[in-house]
């Protein structure tokens, strides 16, 4: 194996959204230098080498080497007489996201993916990181081994898998120890944290840390970082050893984004399990230049998205109702999506690279959310254990089935998910997994709400008549979004990008259209003007009934098996 890689990190002008990378390769002759494309976890080819510039090369005596750049993300040196080889190279970073880079005068996100450049037989190699931080700058954090000298810190990775897998947090943050099991944790606010108590939230955090961890038996790792970024985003990324999340500095403020922060840091951290350790055969080793398929995403992240309310239940830190509405939520937004009829779960999770990151006017229509879909008929896979085992098994033993057999070596294969819930149930699942995660029938809910004593709350009849479209308000302008298939306004002909304009003879707009929809019932014929690429057009629909609710409460009548099996599952 050769000598490792050595990079320099500096931000000699971090408000210009820079980092300068400074790249030492121990040896010369022909180079091959590469960049991924995508990165784990977020499923597109987002091309970070178009945020690349300046790439210079010279030998250890400073004389420049040409450099020829042979694909979009690959660079060719010939330097046959060299010892050694520097590469310097800027990355510009002002993309607020977990999966990208984000660079200002207050701090640094680094992600491995966008970042790094390589060198082609070096993967295996040790990458070590050496940051010199900018004058006012406290230090920078990483799951990544550490050294601290001054004002440079030296992180250290085994190879580049764990170099991308391991985002670098840069500036003055607050940092908040989370002690489990005499394992360093650590909860890190970086942006505006002025608005909330961060150890009240490393509390909450530290109990969704302990709830796993008595669900999963232990803690598969030897330290771990929450990189929770409060800056106005939203949205969380996986590590094996650390997670980035996006949030609002109203966010512990303000009950319903508090709640779904906690979910966030619940559903990232059950990653260490469910991807990170137990992952589909197709993840690993990862190809980070090419796509990669699996049927299993549902798997992996829609278990995920149903564990993400429920973990925090278990822990105590919400309540039962906001565990019913998250739950209901997902199930609304299903049944109220055409597209279950079009695509499964498989082929969603299989499609992911050209459809679920890359949405349009007709998604809806086409297609479902593996995480959406995924995590209902997780709750589903749930009650069916349940239910063919009297209580006595239940997807947490399916879980840490999988985990026993699968985590950590080649990966799992997609019938195996199936093979280990027939295991733990005695019985044949086959008609499940044909209709539920093959197929694309409708969900069949009677078993899950028996099993666990719930009913869905029969709401009253709307009386407005509804046209089945999504609105924007752009620039004054009540312009459609997309149009629902076998809605009124699909069969009148109404399209994405109409601007509405009335309804029956009224003006309508972004702040009235509801108001205006309720002087009509369902059965009402009503005109609709439209402005469709400058042209007036008037077209006529006739009101259809709202879409019926999918909100979960509890049964009264549940029998006293349902209760204790609620009383379970909830915790």
């Amino acid at each position: 194996m050769p000598s490792g890689l050595e990079y320099v990190l500096a931000f000699p002008t971090p408000e210009s959204n820079r980092v300068l990378v400074s790249l030492r390769i121990p040896k010369g002759g022909e180079l091959e230098l590469w960049m991924p494309v995508w990165t784990p976890g977020s499923y597109l080819v987002r091309e970070y080498s178009r945020n690349v510039q300046d790439l210079t090369a010279q030998n250890e005596t400073g004389h420049p080497l040409q450099i020829t750049k042979t694909r979009k993300n690959r660079w060719a040196i010939q330097a046959e007489k060299a010892k050694s080889v520097t590469v310097t190279y800027t990355v510009y970073g002002r993309e607020l996201s977990v999966r990208t880079n984000w660079i200002d005068d207050e701090f640094a996100l680094l992600n491995g993916a966008p970042t790094f450049i390589t060198v082609r037989g070096f993967e295996n190699a040790p990458h070590h990181v050496d940051i010199n931080l900018p004058k006012g700058w406290k230090g920078a954090w990483s799951s990544l081994a550490k050294n601290v000298r001054g004002n440079h810190t030296t992180f250290s990775a085994a190879n580049l898998d764990e170099l991308i897998d391991s985002p670098i947090l840069a500036g003055s943050p607050e940092v908040h120890a989370i002690p489990v099991d005499g394992i360093p944790i650590s909860l890190i606010n970086a942006g505006d944290p002025t608005l909330w108590n961060g150890a009240e939230a490393a509390q909450h955090v530290q109990k969704i840390v302990e709830t796993y961890r008595t669900m999963m038996g232990n803690l598969p790792f030897d330290r771990y970082l929450f990189l929770n970024c409060i800056v106005e985003g939203r949205g969380g990324l996986e590590h094996s050893h650390s997670s980035v999340l996006m949030s609002s500095r109203y966010a512990f403020r303000k009950r319903a984004l508090y709640i779904d922060w906690l979910g966030l840091v619940s559903h990232e951290f059950f990653h260490v399990w469910n991807v990170k350790r137990l992952r589909p055969a197709a993840l690993g080793p990862f190809d980070y230049e090419n796509e990669v398929y699996t049927r299993s995403l549902w798997f992996a992240e829609g278990v995920t998205s149903y564990y993400t309310p429920l973990i925090p239940k278990r822990a105590g830190l919400t309540k039962s109702d906001e565990l019913l509405d998250a739950l209901s939520e997902h199930i609304e937004k299903l049944q109220t999506t055409p597209g279950r009829h079009h695509q499964s779960l498989e082929d969603s999770s299989f499609d992911t690279w050209i459809k679920l990151y890359r949405p349009d006017e007709n998604s809806v229509n086409t297609t479902i959310s593996y995480y959406v879909k995924g995590a209902v008929v997780a709750w589903l896979l749930d009650g069916e254990l349940r239910s063919l085992t009297k209580g006595k098994q239940s997807l947490d033993d399916l879980i840490r089935l999988l985990f026993s057999k699968h985590a950590n070596d080649t990966g799992y294969a997609d019938k195996d998910i199936q093979a280990a819930a027939e295991e733990i149930s005695g019985a044949s699942l086959e008609p499940f997994f044909s209709r539920n995660v093959r197929g694309r029938d409708e969900l069949d809910y009677q078993t899950a709400l028996q099993t666990f004593g719930l009913r869905f709350k029969k709401a009253k009849p709307e009386p407005q008549g509804w046209m089945g479209v999504e609105t924007a308000n752009r620039e004054g302008k009540l312009v459609i979004t997309a149009v629902r298939e076998g809605s009124p306004a699909q069969t009148a002909g109404l399209n994405a990008e109409d601007e509405l304009l009335a309804i029956a003879g009224f003006r309508v707009d972004a702040r009235t259209l509801s108001e205006r929809l309720l002087q009509w019932k369902p059965g009402d014929k009503v005109d609709v003007l439209i402005a469709r690429r400058d042209a007036i057009r008037t077209l006529s629909l006739v009101l259809a009934e709202v879409p019926a609710s999918w909100k979960l409460e509890i049964d009264p009548d549940a029998t006293p098996g349902a209760v204790k099996t609620r009383e379970a599952w909830m915790g």
